[in-house]
């Protein structure tokens, strides 16, 4: 890890950590000690294994989807590169640093860079889909609790809405017009070329082309032969976010409070979506402040810190520390990687010499 990542984590944990400690501190009192003392460790077992879960389910629908473009890639690769990416995720504003992750992952598992990059916007756009399916029924089912929520949260939960649907109608969009979609790509790629100039960018530009139809090929592939790799990235998708949002009501047992499933699935639903706007890194502080004001409606004031406090050991600090981990595999095997390069390029120049 380099200084620049390192600096990230300690942004990202430092403002998670400031805004825990002032929501800890406006609502502790003599019943969040009696609520610790009674705290039930099965049901937060329950929970961190559903959050292992989810995971799996993210694992299974990059498997299946990749599997449904012609490639075969292990299940223990798929679980690592979902895991790696929670990291860079966390780090990043709007969590949008596991893409690049996910991507690079599926390369080295031999699946085209253009393909892989279909894969993990076709992610996104099922992501976007299952979301909004989900929203549009919270929002019938519960219409008397969202009305009256805050503003700023429903303003937010309806941008992130629509950049989730702008992201679906574009890809449609590149599916069904690759032609000029292709051409406005090439554009953009050719006047990054002449402001950036250097090795880097040679190489992007003549491997563009080639992976652009890639990638075009990729998403009418999914619509078409591929439609199993969409239907089952589909379900697993669903269930992803079915397990992530089920994660609150587990939390909320082990505090000896009603699970308000349904409650629950709505705020969970409207922090993950405000979460997607990049604001801040991991959209830290951002989370919490949202869990906090959305959670003070249905859970009493001394549990409340409390429970914040435990959704994001799960679902923030929890992603730092795997996230490390899986990361410092690919470290381990990129190593291992240059270090064989390295190798084979010095026997070659050992070859090249010749005997005296």
């Amino acid at each position: 890890m380099d200084k620049s990542q390192a600096r990230w984590i300690w942004i990202s944990v430092a403002f998670s950590t400031v805004v825990l400690l002032i929501v800890l501190a406006t609502t502790f009192d003599t019943n969040t000690l009696l609520t610790i003392l009674k705290l039930n460790i099965t049901f937060l077992l329950l929970a961190l294994l559903l959050r292992v879960a989810s995971l799996l389910f993210w694992a299974l629908r990059i498997r299946t989807m990749s599997g449904s473009l012609g490639y075969k890639v292990k299940f223990k690769h798929c679980f690592n590169l979902v895991v790696a990416n929670l990291l860079a995720g966390a780090i990043t504003p709007g969590q949008a640093g596991g893409e690049p992750v996910r991507i690079h992952e599926l390369y080295r598992a031999d699946v085209k860079i253009g393909d892989a990059t279909a894969v993990v916007l076709m992610e996104r756009v099922l992501d976007g889909v299952v979301l909004v399916i989900m929203g549009v029924f919270a929002m019938i089912l519960l219409e008397s609790i969202w009305r009256g929520l805050n503003v700023a949260l429903i303003i937010g939960m309806f941008f992130g809405l629509a950049v989730m649907i702008g992201l679906i109608v574009i890809l449609f969009y590149s599916a069904r017009r690759p032609d000029r979609v292709k051409v406005l790509l090439n554009k953009l790629i050719n006047w990054a070329g002449t402001r950036w100039k250097g090795k880097t960018m040679q190489k992007i530009t003549r491997y563009a082309d080639v992976e652009m139809d890639n990638f075009f090929a990729s998403l009418r592939r999914f619509t078409t032969s591929g439609r199993k790799g969409l239907f089952y990235g589909t379900v697993f998708t669903t269930l992803f976010w079915a397990s992530e949002f089920f994660i609150a009501s587990l939390l909320l047992l082990s505090l000896g409070q009603p699970p308000f499933v349904a409650e629950s699935y709505l705020f969970q639903l409207i922090i993950a979506i405000v979460m997607m706007i990049p604001l801040t890194p991991g959209s830290s502080g951002i989370a919490e402040l949202s869990a906090t004001s959305l959670y003070a409606l249905i859970v009493p004031a001394s549990v409340l810190g409390l429970f914040v406090l435990l959704w994001r050991l799960l679902l923030f600090y929890f992603n730092i520390v795997v996230g490390l981990m899986a990361s410092l595999n690919i470290f381990r095997r990129e190593l291992r990687i240059k270090d064989e390069k390295d190798s084979i390029s010095t026997d070659l120049q050992t070859r090249d010499i010749p005997e005296e």
